[in-house]
């Protein structure tokens, strides 16, 4: 058997659309200063649900990047993903032309897909009949339409895919874009997650599930990663994009390079649908294959974005896993939860988190874990409560679990 020799992939574009800012830069800031995105539901009347607070994407305007009559013709998480698609690739200074487009693709993970949609088409369907339903339902519901419209809209025709595997979705796909340049597929892929489901039914289902955080009465406090006062997650919306290229491709055009990308571990816990496995062993096996897959060793590790989502289970388990897969050396690595300030944006989770690692390996700074007053004594790391910290990333991890047990870590490191 031939061995393939695997091509180094880099990090040259970035872009966020979230709570806290929408653009890198504002998001950037945010993070660092500790900004807090959650606030009282705006996006529907929320008066009779169990939990009325999320994080919400403000002042976003589709029609900067999208004519009037194609924004109507897209779901929200599709809007997030075309309009900062176009921000990574304007970041990266990549331009795709006929030329290139062949070699270029996409890969946009979502976890729910378009929702608001549904339900609004569901309401119609009811009202006023069958035949009174758009067109357009299906094409802008669906899970994939995220990657098939930012192709559309970029011109990008290499591999084109998505993946839908819950809160893990983002990382999953910037996991599964790095594999395909690393092997070859594509020079450069356009890759994160997006996701756009501050809605009535998904506020209700999470709730019902008690999923969510209950704190209506002081919102700001309510994500609390790691907090032994937490009481379930919140809600967040928008998307983050990372353009991912083979070295020797951003070499050649001299591309400024933010981080390489090294490692990705995948695992299931074959375990509940919603729960992770008290153990933690997929989550730790997941961390370990994204150092093997990397070349990493425990001690090359200063930092960890964590999947902290708030809720009870995850950031004790997720501490577990964490100490399973790193030894001592975790007592020494800055761990945060930056959904402790944009809330938890579900598949579009990974996208944000994957940039704000790369962004702290680039400048040196870890972003906080706001709302960390009360450390609960299973969750005993060095979570950077409540200020962000100079510090110098060599390497770092960024960790994404969803719903069906799905693990996902994801290894970068600076470049050069």
């Amino acid at each position: 058997m031939t061995t393939i020799e695997k091509r180094r992939v880099v990090v040259t574009g970035l872009a966020a659309i979230t709570p806290i800012g929408n653009t890198l830069e504002t998001y950037w800031e945010g993070l660092l200063a500790g900004r807090n995105g959650i606030g009282p539901v705006t996006r529907f009347d929320a008066s009779n649900q169990a939990c009325r607070f999320g994080g919400e994407v403000k002042d976003f305007d589709p029609h900067l990047f999208l004519e009037r009559k194609e924004a109507k013709r897209m779901d929200r998480f599709s809007q997030f993903a075309v309009a900062a698609s176009h921000q990574a690739l304007l970041d990266a200074g990549l331009t795709i032309t006929e030329d290139n487009a062949d070699r270029i693709g996409v890969l946009i993970g979502t976890g729910i897909g378009g929702l608001k949609v549904l339900e609004d088409q569901q309401e119609i369907f009811l009202t006023k009949g069958p035949d009174r339903c758009s067109p357009f339902m299906i094409p802008m519901m669906i899970a994939n339409m995220a990657a098939g419209l930012t192709a559309i809209h970029t011109g990008a025709k290499g591999p084109n895919t998505c993946t839908v595997t819950a809160c893990a979705a983002g990382s999953n796909a910037i996991g599964d874009a790095f594999r395909m340049i690393q092997y070859g597929h594509a020079e450069a892929m356009i890759c994160g997650g997006t996701e756009a489901t501050i809605t009535p039914l998904a506020f209700a289902g999470f709730g019902s599930a008690k999923a969510l955080s209950f704190r209506n009465d002081d919102p700001t406090r309510a994500s609390r990663p790691f907090d032994r006062e937490r009481d379930g997650f919140v809600m967040g919306e928008g998307c983050g994009i990372l353009i991912l290229e083979a070295l020797d491709h951003a070499l050649a055009r001299n591309a400024r390079v933010y981080a390489e990308i090294v490692g990705y571990g995948m695992t299931c816990d074959a375990y509940h649908i919603t729960a992770p496995t008290p153990d933690g062993r997929g989550a730790t096996r997941a961390i370990q294959l994204a150092l093997r897959d990397g070349g990493l060793l425990p001690e090359d590790i200063d930092y960890i974005n964590a999947h902290g989502t708030s809720t009870p289970a995850n950031d004790a388990t997720e501490t577990k896993a964490i100490k399973q897969a790193l030894g001592e050396r975790a007592y020494q690595i800055a761990v945060s939860s930056t959904k402790s300030m944009t809330g938890h944006l579900l598949g579009g989770s990974g996208g944000i988190e994957a940039v704000a690692t790369v962004k702290a390996i680039a400048e040196h700074q870890v972003p906080p874990t706001i709302n960390l007053e009360n450390p609960d004594p299973e969750c005993d790391l060095d979570y950077v409560p409540g200020k962000s910290r100079v510090l110098k990333v060599r390497a770092a991890l960024s960790n994404s679990f969803g719903f069906g047990g799905h693990n996902i870590t994801l290894a970068f490191r600076k470049y050069p």
